[in-house]
């Protein structure tokens, strides 16, 4: 089990820690869209890129490559990985309203993660402490996955915003 730290620099980009190690970067591009650039601290750089009517739909792209995508369901945010040829299904959901939990679960419905927000009054933004099981620690791109997970947290949070 690990314990990731989500850390908003401005209401757009957040860095990523493990142990005081930055793992990567989420670079919103503008304040009104869910276009954003993932920098891993290793180098590589991904892009998610909204699709379909209403921008319902995100995309994880690496070069001309898709390797996940996720959209808003009923119960949550399904997010369907493609690495290695291999489609996998989780969803991230919220539980409670004020003292908000992210629970991202698997297709056998194992809890993988859970991702608790810390709202900063003061700078209105949105840090994030995300606890992973096990089973999540053995994923191959548990790190792409992961930063995936904040900018879903981040596409929620906005469209519950919007909908008050």
């Amino acid at each position: 089990m690990a314990l990731y730290k989500a850390y908003s620099t401005n209401s757009r980009n957040f860095k990523v820690t493990l142990e005081n190690q930055e793992i990567g970067e989420l670079l919103i591009k503008k304040w009104y869209s869910f276009d954003a650039d993932l920098i891993m601290s290793d180098g590589k750089n991904y892009q998610l890129i909204t699709k379909g009517f209403w921008d319902s739909k995100v995309e994880l792209i690496d070069g001309s490559q898709t390797l996940l995508d996720f959209k808003m369901g009923w119960k949550g945010i399904v997010i369907k990985t493609y690495f290695d040829h291999q489609e996998r299904c989780y969803l991230l959901k919220l539980q409670g309203f004020i003292n908000s939990k992210f629970i991202l679960i698997d297709d056998s419905d194992q809890e993988l993660s859970v991702a608790s927000t810390d709202f900063k009054w003061l700078t209105l933004n949105f840090n994030y402490d995300i606890e992973t099981s096990a089973s999540f620690d053995q994923l191959r791109n548990r790190d792409l996955l992961l930063m995936t997970m904040l900018h879903c947290m981040n596409y929620y949070i906005s469209y519950l915003s919007a909908a008050t």
